[in-house]
């Protein structure tokens, strides 16, 4: 994935540093839903000469060219995913803020049941489910 977001932000015409290729690439390798620090973290480890500006101008150019997704929920903090990676919908744990990534075909089909009937056609859809663990007893 990394090299896909590399050869679309040169598709889409933006001038590549070689700090922007780190970006990109440590998007690219990311498994979660990084924000700004968590990414300049993870880039600086690679280059140590890549300050936190430069990765806050990269992430925001890679978003308004449509490369990367900015995801909000409700912690306050902008977190990011390749905005091509297969679709799938999220649940919050709102204790941890961690985020599980799940894709279930009866909540895909009951949104497109819903938007027809409501005459629509759904062309794309965002799902975030907020929740708590549920404390099991002790045995």
């Amino acid at each position: 994935m990394t090299k896909d977001i590399i050869a679309r932000c040169e598709a889409a015409g933006l001038r590549m540093t070689e700090q922007r290729r780190i970006v990109a690439r440590v998007i690219g390798a990311a498994d979660d839903h990084p924000d700004v620090e968590e990414l300049y973290a993870r880039a600086s480890a690679i280059d140590p000469r890549i300050s936190i500006a430069t990765v806050y101008r990269s992430v925001k150019l890679f978003e308004e060219s449509g490369i990367l997704e900015r995801l909000e929920f409700g912690d306050g903090r902008a977190r990011y995913e390749d905005a091509e990676r297969d679709h799938h919908d999220h649940l919050i744990d709102m204790n941890s803020g961690e985020v599980i990534e799940f894709v279930d075909p009866e909540i895909e089909a009951l949104q497109d049941r819903i938007a027809a009937r409501l005459g629509y056609t759904l062309k794309g859809h965002r799902l975030e489910l907020y929740g708590v663990p549920v404390k099991k007893p002790k045995a």
